[in-house]
């Protein structure tokens, strides 16, 4: 692809300015500029309604979740079981959101919370009633400083307006949320390990079932949703269902923060409607850079299978990119070019994940360890042909065999780069690519003895 300094008409007509249409008012972020600007009038309207219609009303509008697994909202607030109206649960309810935002390219959440931080407080209001949970906390990730001191100002303005606290809006419903900032780890985004770390443990996925609905938070029935997700629900509730669905596609509805990076001249968060295209989106960030060609790409971050120039024009919602062959995940877009070489950025992610793996698993713990040192040992130019079998048995050895979807993730960039790139892997191995590494004799040894 050459240069492109100006989106077509038809890129153009995928933006979709929804959660992302405040984020140029000057101080969006404070309590009267968001009033001025239709802010809590979707709160006024959700009290007046019963909560099951606000939850049939995210069902109808087919909002899945915006954190990378896109399974329905609706749906999830359903499966927390209710009692009759007028009797008090033998349980509290607790809605978490999940602000814990670490896949690598991703960066959708962060400046939300930073620019638009009542949109999130609004949601998080409206779904709390919704469920019937009176106490409702956000999990920020630790490195997010900026971001939570100016989401617990947000949750200060509105409880000093009256939007938290007791009798909310003289509506009898009484609320508060709680904004915690986690220790900076990367396993703590799957939901049951977020919920242990909250609750002071050290956070590692839980064996499900039981599933948070019912045995979440301190035991208790519990719905977690991505900061994306929630911030989407007032404007679910001023638009309505159908306005909802006029966007993006039947079975994806509605807009999507993408998060564009890489080789593009003009990164950033592009709000479109769910089936956009790559095409468009490096349009909408200015082309490729100058002298790059689009080589290979994530469509959700590096835990997502990766896709290449052939996968230009498939449509990304859940359905075109399972349909590819990979994920939507968390719509964090990597752009490489030729310059790149997928054989190191398979071994990087793999340096993150062998990093960020929490130990509990030996599929996980183990076999990224094992993929790190071979993929090391082969941009050191001392690979085998057998090492490619040994990557491949150590993915399907991770692949279904783990707590969480951290082992998917890992097996992600190697299988697909191997599917794609096999013929980089072998000019290292064979001797046509010049070594990336000295070799390290300590860590060869290792290696060698695995093998």
């Amino acid at each position: 692809m050459s240069a492109v300094t100006t989106p077509s008409a038809d890129a153009l007509a995928q933006l979709t300015p929804v959660l992302t249409k405040r984020w140029l008012s000057p101080e969006a972020w404070r309590l009267e500029v968001y009033e001025t600007l239709d802010g809590y009038a979707a709160l006024r309207k959700a009290l007046a309604a019963h909560p099951d219609d606000l939850i049939q009303l995210v069902k109808d509008s087919g909002l899945r979740g915006r954190g990378g697994a896109g399974f329905p909202a609706g749906m999830k607030w359903g499966f927390i079981p209710q009692e009759p109206d007028g009797q008090q649960p033998s349980k509290p309810h607790y809605l978490v959101v999940n602000a814990d935002e670490g896949e690598p390219g991703t960066c959708k959440d962060l400046p939300l919370m930073m620019t638009d931080p009542h949109s999130l407080i609004e949601g998080i209001i409206i779904a709390s009633y919704a469920i019937r949970a009176h106490q409702a906390f956000i999990y920020v990730r630790g490195e997010a400083v900026h971001a939570a001191r100016r989401l617990r100002h947000a949750v200060a303005e509105a409880r000093r307006a009256g939007y938290l606290g007791r009798n909310i809006l003289d509506s009898g419903f009484d609320l508060d949320v709680v904004v915690h900032s986690g220790a900076g780890a990367y396993i703590c985004g799957e939901e049951t390990a977020l919920l242990d770390s909250l609750e002071g443990f050290r956070g590692q996925p839980r064996l499900r079932p039981p599933f948070p609905a019912t045995h979440g938070l301190y035991a208790s029935p519990t719905v977690v949703n991505n900061v994306e997700t929630i911030a989407t629900v007032p404007y679910i509730v001023l638009g309505g269902s159908q306005w909802f669905r006029s966007m993006g596609t039947e079975k994806s509805p509605g807009p999507k923060i993408f998060s564009v990076s890489g080789r593009v001249n003009n990164p950033g968060q592009y709000e479109c409607a769910l089936g956009t295209t790559l095409r468009q989106l490096i349009e909408l960030a200015g082309g490729m850079q100058d002298g790059h060609r689009l080589r290979f790409w994530t469509p959700g971050g590096s835990s997502t299978p990766l896709l290449t120039d052939e996968h230009l024009d498939v449509p990304m919602d859940f359905e075109g990119m399972m349909a590819a062959g990979t994920l939507l995940g968390t719509t964090a877009v990597q752009v490489f070019s030729d310059a790149d070489c997928p054989v190191y950025a398979a071994y990087r992610w793999m340096e993150f994940y062998h990093h960020e793996s929490c130990g509990k698993c030996t599929p996980c713990r183990e076999g990224n360890y094992w993929m790190k040192q071979v993929l090391w040992r082969i941009l050191t130019g001392r690979g085998t042909h057998e090492d490619l079998d040994t990557l491949l048995d150590a993915c399907d050895n991770l692949l279904g065999r783990a707590f969480c979807a951290l082992g998917d993730g890992a097996a992600a960039p190697v299988m697909s780069s191997i599917q794609y790139f096999k013929q980089d892997y072998l000019d290292y191995i064979e001797g046509r690519t010049a070594p990336m590494f000295a070799p390290d004799p300590e860590a060869e040894a290792l290696v060698g003895a695995y093998r």
